[in-house]
């Protein structure tokens, strides 16, 4: 367990970061008035998704690897933190959605059929938790292994002899 915990850690704070983004997207309107907007300002999440990476990588080249890493170091330790976030990711939906906002399959559902974008049948079918929980497992590890692959160029440090 010692040598993933550096990953264990940023999972974690990984997690507390999607709820609270969640509750601010809630708190500002996203999910119930401006509902409108939330297709748009929801990917802003890639911002502190990347930085809690690069800050992941930084600490275990940091306190694990003795200030180097390799690429494949790297990328072994960002896939790490993906598999924990993805395990987690069920938890963290049934969070948002059952406890945060409650009313946001209702309201998007509503504004998908009213906007005409999705008959009532289909936003039925896709905004719904089964749903959210597999775009969630499948988001998660799909971002989560591109960002790691991308980070972990950026954050590989060689020995210099």
């Amino acid at each position: 367990m010692k040598k993933i915990a550096v990953e264990v850690k940023w999972a974690f704070i990984f997690i507390i970061m999607i709820i609270l983004w969640m509750l601010i997207e809630r708190l500002v309107g996203l999910h119930s008035t401006h509902i409108d907007q939330h297709y748009i300002y929801t990917n802003f999440i890639a911002i502190p998704a990347i930085i809690i990476y690069v800050l992941a990588l930084l600490d275990k080249r940091k306190n694990y690897y003795s200030g180097t890493m390799t690429y494949k170091q790297g990328f072994v330790s960002g896939l790490i933190i993906t598999v924990v976030v993805t395990i987690i990711s069920p938890v963290s939906q049934v969070i948002t959605l059952e406890l945060i906002t409650p009313d946001y399959f209702t309201n998007v559902i509503e504004y998908s059929v009213e906007s005409g974008s999705l008959t009532r049948e289909s936003a039925e079918e896709y905004f719904n938790l089964n749903s959210y929980m597999i775009q969630g497992l499948i988001g998660a590890m799909v971002m989560g292994i591109v960002t790691s692959a991308i980070v972990a160029i950026f954050t590989r440090k060689v020995k210099v002899s």
